[in-house]
């Protein structure tokens, strides 16, 4: 799989861990920022994330923010992402299965690298559900997006 990570300066320090991690598991990783821990506007960087993902560069997202929550507000932002918050195991599949996101969003203020490389695991071993369900309120969530 190819992933677009990006960083505020917050979470610069967990970035190069996550992008490790992602590289462990046999996945391409795009980097587009931040490169280092000068202060940033995570809203630049999570654009930059959901551009790769809309475009189809990359097939998901990962942003690490000091917490997540900007990262995640900035990237719902952007047409077409569907983003959360993901600080627990749980959370990091079923947002995927159930949801079908596609930008996680983590705090490296929040978790250190150990439960940094579980829920980038469980979140990158996550598929989509087929139950019709699922699908049909995801598509819900697709009419919201094209009424803006």
């Amino acid at each position: 799989m190819r992933l677009v990570i990006g960083s505020d300066h917050a979470g610069w320090s967990l970035k190069q861990h996550v992008i490790d991690h992602i590289k462990s598991l046999g996945h391409e990783v795009i980097d587009v920022g931040s490169h280092d821990d000068k202060p940033v506007d995570f809203p630049d960087i999570a654009r930059e994330v959901a551009r790769k993902v809309t475009s189809g560069e990359a097939e998901r997202g990962i942003m690490v923010c000091g917490t997540g929550v900007g990262a995640s507000i900035a990237a719902n932002k952007m047409k077409g992402i569907r983003a959360a918050v993901c600080h627990d195991i749980h959370s990091a599949h079923q947002s995927v299965e159930h949801d079908d996101v596609n930008v996680m969003c983590i705090g490296a203020k929040i978790v250190g690298p150990w439960l940094a490389s579980d829920l980038i695991s469980s979140y990158l071993a996550a598929e989509f559900s087929t139950d019709e369900d699922f699908r049909r309120r995801v598509e819900k969530l697709h009419q919201m997006d094209a009424e803006g």
